[in-house]
C-alpha cells in the first residue's frame, strides 16, 4: 500500500506524467475542427522556420490564428526551455472539438433552422532535432 495522502500520491504521479516538452494551446478558437485541421496537417512534422513561411503565405482563416499559436510556442520554448529556434520542428499539432455556439436562422412558414457555428481547441507542441 502507498503512504502518503491519496492527493500527495496523485501529485507525484502526475509529475512523472508531466510533458516537458514547450507547447501553446488555444482554447475555444472560432474555427471548425475541419477547417484548421487542413492547415496544421499541412506544418506537422516540419521545422518551424518552413511552418512559419507556410502559414504566411497559406490563404487560409486558420493559417493566421495557428502562426500567432506557433510564435507563442517558439517563445516559450526559448524562454521557459531555453531551446534554440533553429533547431526547433512541430513534434506534434491538432485540434480538438470545443462548444458549439447554436443560433437560430429564420425560414419560411414560421419555421426555425438551426446554425452551429463550432469552436476548437489548438494544440501545438514543439521539439529539438
Amino acid at each position: 500500500m502507498a503512504k502518503g495522502h491519496r492527493s500527495q500520491i496523485k501529485r507525484e504521479r502526475n509529475e512523472i506524467k508531466r510533458e516537458t516538452r514547450p507547447s501553446a494551446k488555444l482554447s475555444y478558437a472560432r474555427i471548425s475542427v475541419q477547417k484548421a485541421c487542413f492547415v496544421l496537417d499541412a506544418i506537422r512534422g516540419k521545422d518551424v522556420e518552413t511552418a512559419l513561411g507556410i502559414l504566411t503565405y497559406s490563404p487560409r482563416y486558420a493559417s493566421a490564428v495557428i502562426k500567432k499559436l506557433l510564435e507563442s510556442a517558439i517563445a516559450n520554448a526559448e524562454n521557459n526551455n531555453g531551446m534554440s529556434r533553429s533547431n526547433l520542428y512541430i513534434a506534434a499539432c491538432y485540434a480538438d472539438r470545443a462548444t458549439i455556439m447554436k443560433r437560430i436562422q429564420p425560414r419560411a412558414q414560421g419555421r426555425a433552422y438551426r446554425i452551429e457555428k463550432r469552436c476548437s481547441h489548438l494544440t501545438i507542441i514543439l521539439d529539438e532535432k
